[in-house]
Order: C-alpha cells, then structure tokens, then sequence
C-alpha cells in the first residue's frame, strides 16, 4: 500500500488566511496540522507547522504507536491548534493501555519541537533526505499511531509518572545492549525508558545527525523487541521544547510548489541575540561543567560556582582556589583515572603544584542502587577523596548527599566544616586536617544525556532559617497568650463586700 503525504499549498485565499490567524492566535499556538491521505498510516509527518503572528514555544510532539498486529483503540489527536495539556494527556494514555499492549517501550528526547520534522522529516516531498525513516516504518506498520503535534512540555515531564500509576511498575532506564539480555512478558507490564540526546548550536549538522542516531536506537530497540515476539506500546516524545527554532530559508522546486522554513526575525537577528547571550555569559562567569565522556557519550558532570581546598598548617587554614583550574577556557585540569558504568561512577580531577604538592587529586566517587521503600533507583556521593603524595584523605558524604537516579544533585553549599556535608572517614584520618568547599556545587553521574544536567534535586530541607524564625515567633506567642488567659482564669472575685447602710467592715490587724 502507498502513502502519500498531501503538500501543504499556500496559495489560499486571503480569507482562509485571515480564518487561520485567528484560530491561532486564539490558543497561542505556532503548530498547524494537516491530515493525511491514507486512514491507516496516521504518521508523523501528517503535521506540518507554520509560524504565526502569535509565537509560542512550549509544546513539544507525543507520539503513540503499537507493534505490528496488536490491538489498540483508535484515538483522534485533537483540532488544531489545540495544546494538550496533562489531564488530557492522561486520557489518551489510559485509552490506549486499557486496550493496548502494557509493555510500553518510552523514548524520551532531551528536547524536541515540531520543526524537527518539518526540517529532517522529509515533509515537502524529499524523502530521501528524511532522518526518521525507522520511525516512520514503525507508524506505518502500527494499526492505530496517535500523533500529538502540540502537548505542553509540563505535560510531557510528566509522562513517567503517569505510566508508572497506570502500569503499577517503576521505570527501568535501559540501552539497547541490556534490552537484548532482558526477557520480557506479555501478561506482565513493563516501563522500559530509552533517554535520547538533542544537540543545538549553530551548526544546524550536528542537530540533524544527532536526531538521525536517536533514530537508529528506536530501530535497534523495536528490532529487539520484534525478536522477543512480545507486544508493545511504544511513545516519542522530549522533556522540552527546542531552546532555538531554526532560523532558516529553504526552497525545495516539486512540481512548481515552494515550501517556506524561516524563523521570525531571520539570521542576522538570531546571530546578534547569540552574540549578546555570550556576552552575558562571560560577563556572569557562567561557564561549562567539567564532562567525562565514555565512548564518545557523556557520562558524568560536575560544576561549581566556587571549588577551593584548605590545610592545617601551624595552626593556619592554607586555601586554594581550583576553580580556574577546572572551569573555563584555562582550565587545566585532568580527567586520567575516570571511569563509569551502570552502577558506579569515579571523577577523578587531576592538578599539579596545589598547597605544595606536586601531584593532587579530588575523586568523586559515586553509586547507585535500587531500594524497595522508595521503589526507585538512588544515587549517592560516597567519598569525596584527596590524594596527594601517596596519601589519601577521605570524607563521606552518602549520608547527606543523594539523589535519584535520574536526577543531578544540587547544593548551594557543600563543605566539610560549615553545616558539614562531607565527613572525615575517621577520628585518624588525614582528612581532619583538610576542608574542602565547594558553592553551588552540582553533580550528576548517571543518567547523563546530551551534555546537560538533568532535573536537580536540590540540598535544601523543608524548613530553612526563615520557616524556624516563623515558627519560633509563633510559639512565643502562643506561649504569651497561653499564660495570660491562665492568668485570668485564676481571678478571683471577693466573698465580701462593705454596705454603705450597714457597720463598716472592720479588719482586725492581728489577721
């Protein structure tokens, strides 16, 4: 069977036009739908987007499909211009699971927008240049996909969750090297979720071959998944929207039609606001975290605002700052002896000539580790270590330090000396000699896609300084209006009184 994609003409009158602005700019939508021509094959690039006078950049794309012979109900996405949101988004899940195989296979993008696929989807005819045509396969060969152009990206965040109270199961964040060694059942539900990168910047390349690998893993995952004979329900879709539309002018000559991609503003407004963005980075010292990569993949992150050490030295704290050491254009800081994996991950920051020692190191060493209570992988910062000259001085930090899994972890200040987060090993160890602090200090070890770090979850407790201060004051008063009601209950009135018509009391002095 062939499936044609009907070419968007622009050539409409002024009043349709007008018709469609309006629409529009009611939802402050900049996605726009078409329908495709086929009944079956409901794919991706049955959606194409135009920019409208009202720009919104919140909705990312959903899309739903089933593995080839399974049942699933058949749901109509929305009209368009309509932005889902989570209740809805829930809906359409809670639809297709009822029916739907409950194996669900959840590639989640960093960042994705509609145009995505308008630029690299082949959309205006020229299939040969498509990045998806793994993707496009799977819709093809679904009975009933379900495409969302427009769901509004706190929605997509929420996902997970929600296909985690549906299935009753936790997620199992996987590659496709660990699916090939799982055996998956028919009549037991599983969330499998495969975390896909996006790469941005000025090179519009980078972004096309980053979407053309993740499309590579969903055919190495859906080829995996069709030799174990077990059915799916397999969902698209990122965290966020793409920070930066492309700014672009193409003209593709099919048939005599011109299809138009061009941001508003265009690319000399697109590269002065770049321009003055780096401006205001390098103004604020905002600069990249320190990335360890494995197989050309990142694998962990650390960034600080402020990372210094300090030692006890005739009875005087020695600080040094290594933070230009390891941040910035003139970092020179070493990454030998990292190294990562599924349930473990080591920095190692490698520096010359600190304190007086000529080698010195700072490890961070990481783990995770699934726990029932929660039903939830954690992760935790276990030691934080200092080498130097063939000594090492150890704090523990997983008592105070953790996060899970899948997040980074977050803290406005992480020292050993001042509300210590970090620990001496021991009463004998080096480290009591040593302080270590470290200001807006992030770090991440698993999970890492794309280069940047994932949902922080941060070091504060529920209740700061002001809460107490609050509650403190609020006790004090009640306290004070407490003993003052007490003390008006316990008035007593007098047993006797003086008659003006009667003999005057008189008070003997001996009572």
């Amino acid at each position: 069977m062939r499936h044609d994609v009907i070419p968007l003409d622009v050539r409409t009158s002024p009043a349709v036009r007008q018709q469609r602005v309006k629409m529009a700019s009611s939802e402050c939508p900049r996605l726009r739908s078409i329908s495709a021509a086929s009944a079956v094959f409901l794919g991706l690039f049955s959606f194409l987007s135009v920019l409208t006078s009202g720009s919104c950049d919140e909705q990312v794309p959903l899309i739903l499909w089933t593995s080839e012979g399974a049942a699933a109900p058949r749901q109509f996405p929305p009209t368009a211009g309509h932005i889902v949101g989570q209740q809805q988004l829930a809906t359409y899940l809670e639809k297709a699971l009822d029916v739907g195989p409950r194996n669900v296979v959840l590639f989640l993008q960093d960042k994705m927008s509609i145009e995505d696929f308008t630029m690299y989807g082949g959309a205006f005819g020229n299939k040969q240049d498509s990045v998806f045509p793994n993707l496009e396969g799977a819709l093809t060969s679904s009975s009933s996909p379900l495409v969302l152009p427009a769901v509004s990206w706190p929605a997509s965040n929420a996902v997970i969750g929600q296909l985690q109270d549906q299935l009753e199961t936790s997620p199992l964040y996987m590659d496709p090297e660990t699916l090939s060694q799982l055996r998956l059942n028919a009549s037991s539900p599983a969330l499998l979720v495969f975390r896909l990168p996006y790469g941005i910047g000025a090179d519009l390349m980078s972004a096309k071959e980053v979407l053309s690998g993740n499309d590579e893993v969903i055919g190495q995952v859906l080829s995996i998944m069709k030799t174990q004979a077990v059915p799916y329900t397999a969902i698209y879709t990122a965290l966020r929207p793409s920070r930066e539309a492309a700014s672009l002018s193409m003209e593709a000559g099919l048939g005599g039609g011109r299809s138009l991609l061009q941001a508003r503003g265009g690319y000399r407004e697109r590269e002065r606001e770049r321009e003055r963005q780096r401006k205001m980075m390098e103004k604020t010292k905002v600069y990249a975290p320190v990335e360890f990569k494995k197989d050309d993949s990142s694998c962990i992150l650390l960034w600080a605002r402020s990372l210094s050490v300090s030692i006890l030295r005739n009875r005087e704290w020695e600080e040094h700052d290594l933070t230009s050491s390891t941040f910035g254009d003139s970092a020179t800081v070493k990454l030998d002896g990292s190294e990562c994996d599924k349930t473990r991950a080591r920095l190692v920051l490698n520096y010359e000539k600190v304190l007086g020692h000529k080698s010195f190191k700072v490890v961070f060493a990481m783990s995770q580790r699934y726990y029932k209570v929660s039903a939830r992988r954690w992760f935790t910062l276990d030691t934080v270590q200092l080498e130097y000259d063939g000594v090492k001085a150890t704090f523990n930090g997983s008592r105070n330090i953790y996060a899970p899994a899948e997040y980074s972890y977050r803290c406005e200040s992480v020292t050993s000396f001042r509300w210590p987060l970090l620990t001496p090993e021991s009463s004998k160890d080096p480290a009591i000699q040593w302080r270590v602090s470290f200001k807006d200090f992030q770090i991440q070890g698993f999970n890492v896609s794309g280069g940047d770090f994932s949902y922080a979850s941060d070091c504060a407790g529920f209740f700061s300084p002001g809460i107490w201060m609050g509650l403190m004051t609020s006790l004090l008063m009640v306290l004070v209006l407490t003993y003052g009601l007490h003390m008006i209950m316990q008035l007593r009135t007098m047993d006797r009184f003086d008659d003006p018509k009667g003999p005057a009391i008189s008070v003997p002095q001996t009572e």
